[in-house]
């Protein structure tokens, strides 16, 4: 039976004898579990897009259509009707508290190809949701899978490695520079914190049977409140990684090439933050724009920027995951984002370094 077709028995909401509580508090739980599991449905949804075509969906799967946005709907009102007693009951966790823990790892060939895996996982009211989204391009138009499930992640030691056969992708990140972890921003209801698990790495990665291998990036997000709550107007984000020879104390391999590492995050809002690591060193005061990054002792310039993906998560990434459309409120629809590759060349007083840079701004709309 469809989880839309699943409903509360005649009257029982009104019913004021224990054994009636007990019975709608049941269909309550038949209606969440099916939901529930209607939600962790595991179809893969493709697409292309390009600078003429920046969202074209036509190849999408129609499992994640009308009934399955009902099915969340559902799952939502239904949540909203269960009262903590019946939860503990029943043993369902009618926890409200918000929980997503975001993966992002990247790889750039030396002939620039770009290979980008997204791996979260979304508590809230109850539930867990999984998503996962490849963005892939050999310096032609962008081509994009994304998958209701997660990536397969495992740590050893120095090794990431990944895998997705929703997605046909397997990779291994190797650390060349020590993790960098920051609280970019926390309150009373919750915070966000940044873990630059690698930021250089060697990477060896299959997508679709393509081979790839060249410098990369990793790092893991956690926020323990939902997006659409943090003071936040504009961000900015990038990372820049080189293999040619730069004076990097921070290096783990010191036998190979040094690699030279440079990220940062600009946070503008109610709430306004902004950090550049440079060789796991941080520098306060930096002027950061699409196509600059400056700092005391240093300038990145970013030229030649090819688009990855452009336009708002209403269009681009939510239309992927119709569960987190209807639990998420609409503002989330409004948050536009632009992620580009580019050519990046990296100067300071003593030497200067050439490389790719994967860089973005998000730009959370008033409409």
């Amino acid at each position: 039976m469809c989880a839309a077709q699943i409903l509360l028995p005649q009257g029982s909401a009104r019913c004021n004898c224990k054994g009636g509580k007990i019975r709608a508090a049941e269909a309550r739980k038949r209606l969440l579990t099916a939901v529930y599991h209607s939600l962790r449905d595991p179809s893969v949804i493709r697409y292309r897009s390009s600078p003429r075509d920046r969202t074209a969906h036509s190849g999408w799967s129609s499992n994640c259509g009308e009934g399955f946005s009902k099915s969340a709907r559902l799952y939502n009102q239904a949540f909203q009707n269960l009262t903590s007693c019946e939860a503990r009951r029943l043993g369902l966790a009618a926890s409200p508290h918000f929980s997503l823990v975001k993966w992002y790892l990247d790889c750039v060939s030396d002939r620039g190809e770009v290979a980008i895996l997204y791996s979260a996982r979304v508590r809230w009211r109850g539930i867990g949701l999984a998503y996962s989204n490849l963005i892939y391009t050999d310096g032609a138009a962008a081509e994009s899978a994304s998958s209701m499930r997660s990536l397969k992640i495992r740590r050893d030691g120095q090794q990431i490695l990944v895998a997705s056969p929703q997605l046909d992708a397997q990779g291994q990140w190797t650390a060349r520079a020590r993790p960098v972890e920051r609280t970019v921003y926390a309150c009373e209801s919750g915070s966000v914190v940044w873990n630059c698990l690698q930021p250089a790495a060697s990477v060896s990665l299959s997508v679709r049977e393509k081979k790839l291998a060249g410098a990369g990036y990793a790092e893991c997000l956690t926020l323990t409140l939902p997006p659409w709550k943090l003071p936040l107007r504009h961000l900015q984000w990038g990372r820049f990684v080189s293999d040619h020879d730069a004076p990097n104390p921070d290096a783990l391999t010191p036998d190979s090439p040094t690699p030279e590492a440079l990220t940062w995050i600009d946070w503008e809002g109610p709430y306004g933050t902004s950090l550049v690591v440079h060789n796991g060193a941080s520098h306060d005061g930096a002027s950061i724009s699409a196509t600059e990054v400056a700092w005391r002792g240093g300038k990145l310039r970013m030229e030649e920027p090819l688009t990855l993906r452009t336009g708002r998560l209403g269009s681009t990434i939510l239309p992927a995951a119709p569960a987190l459309s209807k639990i998420c409120p609409r503002s989330l629809f409004n948050v536009e984002e632009k992620k580009w590759r580019s050519r990046g060349i990296l100067e300071t007083p003593d030497h200067q370094s050439r490389g790719w840079v994967i860089h973005e701004t998000v730009d959370w709309s008033s409409d």
